[in-house]
């Protein structure tokens, strides 16, 4: 179950070739780091390392997953190795080791490290919806999604999507919710929430916890602040923290709704999965369906 939503629109769905999907897919299919590799990107079965499928279809779905493998270099541990093997060559060759051949010897000090580097491994898991017409991407932050969505324009050569763009400000909207306390239905407030100042982006209230209809939040309103994070609760079916960019974080489904939905003796994790897909798409499908309709999120 998603942790995260980064929300794209799909400009051309139908464009998109699902039944050759896999075999390019294959193509761009992660490999390990090289020795001399500091990182690598490719696709990795969603179901995971027991399976061989790079993706997974079900309700007009298809879920993917891109892995990265980065090498850890830090940077002190580079800058620790240069600075003993230039005060070495100065002591050598009693002379001062330049800027231009600083670099140089950098570079070398890293393809000397890397092979000996520890790795580490990332999964970004993402769908694509083609009857709504989105793609959801599991990531922590916005330049994770945007590795996963480089890596699928580069797969199928084109992927013309966008961010959303609501016509009704979400900042707007997010601050009348929480000074006047009156939302649209299917929501409730939530615990938590960020709050800037529009002339100053340095000054940020980030409230965890909190009565948000309380004397606290109302004075940062009454100072010109606004909202920029806000947790909502949608239906009982699912929380999670709104974002200015209509991004979703700290996604959480009820456990009622898994409660009901799975057979308590599902032991096979592929039948688990795509139970659990099933839930997920179909709850996420009508909530990005009703943030269309409350923000008028442009076609």
């Amino acid at each position: 179950m998603f942790k995260n939503a980064h929300l794209y629109r799909l400009e051309e769905p139908s464009a998109i070739d699902m039944d050759g999907l896999e075999g390019r897919l294959s193509e761009h299919r992660f490999r390990p780091c090289g020795p001399l590799q500091a990182a690598s990107l490719g696709w990795h079965p969603p179901l995971g390392e027991q399976t061989r499928a790079l993706s997974h279809a079900g309700n007009g779905c298809s879920a993917l997953c891109a892995r990265r493998q980065e090498r850890l270099l830090p940077a002190a541990v580079v800058g620790e190795a240069l600075d003993e093997r230039v005060a070495d060559l100065e002591t050598r060759e009693a002379r001062t080791i330049g800027r231009r051949e600083r670099r140089q010897l950098r570079e070398e000090v890293l393809l000397d490290m890397l092979p000996r580097a520890f790795t580490r491994s990332r999964q970004i898991h993402a769908y694509l919806d083609l009857v709504a017409g989105w793609m959801v991407v599991d990531a922590a932050s916005e330049k994770g999604a945007e590795e996963l969505v480089e890596l699928l324009r580069e797969t199928l050569g084109s992927f013309p999507v966008r961010p959303p763009r609501p016509r009704n400000p979400p900042v707007a909207l997010m601050t009348r919710w929480v000074a006047t306390g009156e939302i649209p239905d299917g929501l409730e407030l939530g615990d938590a929430c960020e709050l800037r100042d529009p002339r100053d982006e340095r000054a940020l209230v980030r409230c965890s916890g909190q009565d948000l209809d309380g004397e606290e939040i109302a004075t940062h309103l009454r100072a010109g602040k606004e909202v920029v994070k806000l947790a909502l609760h949608w239906r009982e079916q699912l929380e999670f923290l709104l974002q200015e960019d209509l991004s979703l974080r700290r996604l959480r489904f009820a456990d009622t709704l898994l409660d009901e939905a799975l057979e308590p003796d599902i032991e096979d994790e592929a039948a688990r999965f795509d139970a659990e897909f099933a839930i997920m798409v179909l709850q996420l499908r009508e909530l990005i369906a009703y943030l269309e309709e409350i923000f008028e999120l442009a076609g």
